[in-house]
């Protein structure tokens, strides 16, 4: 109960912020799942609230996991960043259900030169990750991230190394990958898809972005294209910026 009075109040101060900063465009995200080419604001804050469901079978969507994560970014030079995310869990398990302080996450981006000066535009991302269980070993994330725009349309590519610090860490690849479209400049449609090649898991599904005065949202849903991946996921992504 603790815990979630302290990601509901994390969730309070950030509409706080959606109101008291309308005079100012935040970087968007247009897909959920999918990085684009883009770092945050020199000198700039955000705080972007995630909260992610997951459920392996829909024929028993009673048992599921819903994950919130709480990040705040900084702009610490035009091309580069860095962020610190704060992670909780609610499990359903038939009739039981636990929410759970599930860890942090820090990352940082780099973006090499401006859009539209290399064939596809180039952003690396590096991130740490430490569960709230200790007896797992940290993992570091690494991201290359190439996009493209071309008028309306934007494609993003994310090829993703997953590595266990540890001896004989388990070593994972995966993609995410989108294709999306601005019928609109706040309104962004979308189509992602996400793998792991090696545990042979594969989702596809729509995402729908928005832009606001100072803040932005974007949801999305993918469905799973085996019975070895999770039926249904969904994730809303909320961005303030300050």
């Amino acid at each position: 109960m603790f815990l979630k009075r302290i990601v509901i109040s994390f969730v309070l101060v950030g509409m706080y912020f959606v109101n008291s900063v309308s005079c100012v465009f935040a970087d968007r995200r247009s897909y959920v799942w999918t990085y684009e080419y883009m770092t945050m604001l020199k000198g700039r804050f955000e705080f972007e609230y995630y909260v992610t469901s997951k459920i392996p079978d829909a024929d028993r969507s009673g048992i599921n996991t819903f994950e919130h994560w709480l990040e705040l970014e900084y702009g610490i030079t035009d091309r580069w960043d860095a962020a610190i995310y704060q992670q909780f869990k609610h499990a359903q398990k038939a009739a039981e259900a636990e929410f759970t302080y599930d860890g942090f996450k820090a990352r940082t981006r780099y973006r090499f030169g401006e859009k539209g000066e290399y064939i596809l535009d180039p952003l690396i991302y590096l991130e740490y990750i430490r569960s709230s269980d200790l007896s797992k070993p940290n993992t570091i994330e690494a991201k290359l991230i190439l996009a493209k725009d071309i008028g309306k349309f934007n494609f993003a590519y994310n090829q993703v190394l997953k590595q266990e610090v540890e001896h004989d860490g388990l070593t994972e690849h995966e993609y995410v990958v989108a294709l999306g479209y601005r019928p609109m400049p706040k309104l962004g449609v979308g189509l992602e898809s996400k793998g792991n090649c090696a545990k042979d898991k594969y989702a596809l599904g729509p995402t729908v972005s928005y832009r606001g005065k100072g803040w932005w949202v974007a949801l999305g849903a993918v469905f799973g294209l085996n019975h070895r991946t999770n039926d249904i996921e969904t994730r809303m992504i909320v961005g303030i910026l300050f």
